[in-house]
């Protein structure tokens, strides 16, 4: 029987040392080209040091086989922290970067989950001191919480990419305006007023508006932005203000700008195909901008 475990513990170690270690994530190929795990991160490298270290000493028969397991482990979980990172200082993360980082902090969750229940096992057994257990558990803890972060993440970016799509859409609903006078009435109320809207009455409209409502204006896109830019329009000198026409801020704002006499397109609803978004955009229309621009 000994010679039968020992020859299956030399089999274990043969099979475990002839695999290479971890160069990426498991699922590397689903990972978006821009976030590769980083073979150069102090971690990374630390981890890789110490595994080598783990299995010489277990091959020498100083340590036991579980040891070099573990230090495989930390080797991909500090490959997979690399992306994490990554991750973190970009500020133009996609929604669907921000979900595979959810997959990977998923699966540093599983992977420490299963270390923790593998340690509180050998405890069990009285092959391992309690503290080994203790360390799995902080260690699957830090997971779940990377877990909850990278969750929100992903939850923040879907917002920002959603409110961008609506303005999207809000800025292309102005435009086809402009080439389809029959809209009004339909799917827009316009005053042209006196044609003129400045800062000095954005100034007082703000602070009227927070008087009424006790809250901002809701602007939602303020002058030139690059979305207005990029669809060819000036901007400048108007301001989209995201409340329903109908609504009793909506018409609140309508009656301030009659009572002013400063203009302002007020769209009810979206045009199918074309675009969503009701809004009151306040000021004259936007105009095309000229090629010097």
């Amino acid at each position: 029987m000994l010679l039968r475990i020992a020859a299956l513990t030399a089999v274990s170690i043969g099979f475990l040392f002839g695999q290479a270690e971890p160069a990426a994530p498991a699922d590397a190929a689903a990972v978006p080209s821009r976030l590769r795990a980083d073979e150069s991160d102090p971690l990374v490298v630390r981890a890789r040091e110490r595994s080598e270290q783990v299995r010489k000493l277990v091959s020498a028969g100083a340590l036991p086989l579980m040891r070099f397991k573990k230090a495989r482990d930390e080797v991909q979980d500090a490959l997979d922290m690399s992306l994490l990172r990554q991750s973190l200082y970009m500020t133009d993360l996609l929604p669907e970067e921000a979900d595979q980082m959810v997959v990977v902090a998923q699966r540093m969750v599983v992977r420490r989950q299963r270390s923790l229940l593998e340690m509180q096992e050998l405890v069990s057994a009285g092959i391992l001191a309690r503290s080994e257990a203790e360390t799995s558990t902080a260690d699957f803890d830090r997971a779940r919480r990377e877990l909850d972060w990278a969750k929100s993440r992903a939850t923040l970016v879907e917002q920002i990419a959603e409110n961008a799509r609506i303005q999207k859409g809000i800025a292309s609903l102005e435009i086809q305006a402009e080439s389809h006078p029959d809209w009004a009435g339909k799917v827009y109320t316009h005053y042209e007023g006196s044609g003129v809207f400045t800062p000095a009455d954005l100034q007082r409209l703000e602070l009227d508006y927070t008087v009424k409502f006790a809250t901002k204006l809701p602007i939602s896109a303020e002058g030139e932005t690059a979305l207005h830019r990029s669809l060819g329009f000036d901007h400048r000198g108007r301001v989209d203000v995201a409340v329903m026409p109908d609504q009793p801020e909506g018409e609140w704002l309508m009656h301030y700008l009659e009572a002013k006499k400063i203009p302002y397109y007020a769209f009810r609803t979206a045009v199918p195909g074309k675009a969503t978004g009701a809004h009151i955009h306040v000021g004259p229309g936007s105009t095309k901008l000229a090629l010097s621009d």
